[in-house]
């Protein structure tokens, strides 16, 4: 039998994420969001109370959360602002394929390392010619004695100029596209790596983003995950663990629109009656809260298909689902909240704008929406079963 209700724990740990974003969060998203700072003493707060490193194991000084229990807090979390979030999530993405893939001895000596104090970690798969495209990396690595060197430009990374630690993929030199991906743990001081500029966004100006360039930057051979060759491999399982956690952050992000467009409704007068009394605004309202429960209760699944240890083809593809489906309808509902704002929505002042700027990210990062197609209908025409027979 399927349910949906959420444990006490489940349900004490959400109200706590709502009652950080609401006192902690939203007071100074406008701030952040306009100054382009990195909000380091937010996310100071969120470790503090154990809203960072959801899914690493108590074993090594995480909260040892499920993926359910992360998307409970990720949803409240982008309510508030998508920019923190995202900056305080990418701890989770940075450290997802050490917790996959790592060795028992490299979990004993990076995981804790994120733990014990506010070290911050990034994910570093793109590339300046390269997103969604992971078997396209061109940065190199080869060999030497008991290191590797790598070569080449990452782009796009969140944190990073402030991560204490990358995971960073490379390709073996002389191999194509999936067969060489390797993926490697680098420390922030390591000889050869240097990041460039936080780069200007349209939106989530809250998180820092950033380049890394390697140049003939020595990495211990030790710090190899999983193998050479494993590199693909482990960033899809990766993808697996963390899309929900994006379709939830837009099924945060659009609540809040909705609920602005709600409140503002109410108040907002035209031809001698409140505009919440049109039946075009009602419906409108109507399809906002529709979408977003829809919105949840992918991301409910995709998570839990995590947290049972599913077959990948079945994770993967409620997991691609739930991030295009929050996207897409994030960004709908988003747009029709402004709408309803008029042209007080297009004002600055207003925090409808900001919410506008920041849902677009969720159409691109971590896989654009086309991806995300692209997987769903390969499932389909390689693996779907069809009932119907005969046509």
């Amino acid at each position: 039998m399927i349910g949906f209700q959420l444990t006490d724990e489940q349900t004490r740990l959400r109200e706590k994420a709502r009652k950080f974003a609401l006192e902690e969060v939203l007071p100074v998203s406008s701030h952040y969001d306009q100054n382009g700072e990195f909000p380091r003493e937010v996310i100071e707060k969120a470790h503090k109370l154990g809203l960072m490193n959801l899914g690493i194991p108590t074993e090594y000084g995480g909260p040892g959360k499920s993926s359910l229990d992360s998307v409970l807090v990720v949803e409240e979390m982008a309510a508030a602002c998508a920019g923190m979030t995202t900056s305080i999530y990418v701890n989770d993405l940075g450290a997802a394929p050490i917790v996959i893939g790592g060795s028992k001895a490299q979990k004993e000596k990076w995981l804790p390392f994120l733990t014990k104090e506010l070290r911050l970690a990034s994910f570093a798969t793109s590339e300046p010619g390269m997103g969604s495209d992971v078997a396209g990396i061109k940065t190199t690595c080869e060999r030497d004695g008991d290191h590797y060197i790598l070569n080449g430009n990452k782009f796009w990374i969140t944190n990073g100029n402030f991560a204490d630690l990358y995971v960073i993929f490379a390709r073996l030199k002389g191999t194509k596209r999936h067969e060489g991906l390797c993926a490697f743990i680098v420390p922030r001081d390591t000889e050869g790596l240097s990041t460039g500029k936080p780069l200007k966004k349209l939106g989530h100006r809250a998180s820092d983003t950033a380049a890394i360039i390697l140049r003939n930057a020595r990495v211990p051979a030790e710090n190899l995950l999983g193998g050479e060759g494993i590199g693909f491999m482990l960033a899809m399982m990766t993808f697996v663990y963390t899309r929900p956690a994006i379709g939830a952050m837009a099924t945060g992000l659009a609540r809040s629109a909705m609920e602005y467009a709600i409140n503002y409704a109410k108040q907002r007068e035209a031809f001698e009656h409140t505009i919440s009394s049109f039946q075009a605004i009602q419906e409108m309202i109507a399809d906002m809260y529709a979408r977003i429960e829809a919105m949840r209760l992918l991301t409910w699944r995709a998570a839990w298909l995590v947290d049972q240890q599913a077959d990948q083809h079945t994770s993967n593809v409620a997991s691609s689902c739930a991030k295009l489906v929050g996207a897409e309808d994030a960004m709908r509902i988003v747009t029709d909240a402004l709408q309803i704002y008029g042209g007080k929505g297009y004002l600055e002042q207003y925090p409808i704008q900001k919410l506008f700027r920041d849902a677009k990210l969720y159409q691109i990062y971590e896989g654009t929406s086309q991806i995300q197609r692209y997987v769903i209908s390969r499932f389909l025409f390689k693996q779907y079963q069809p009932l119907m027979q005969g046509f």
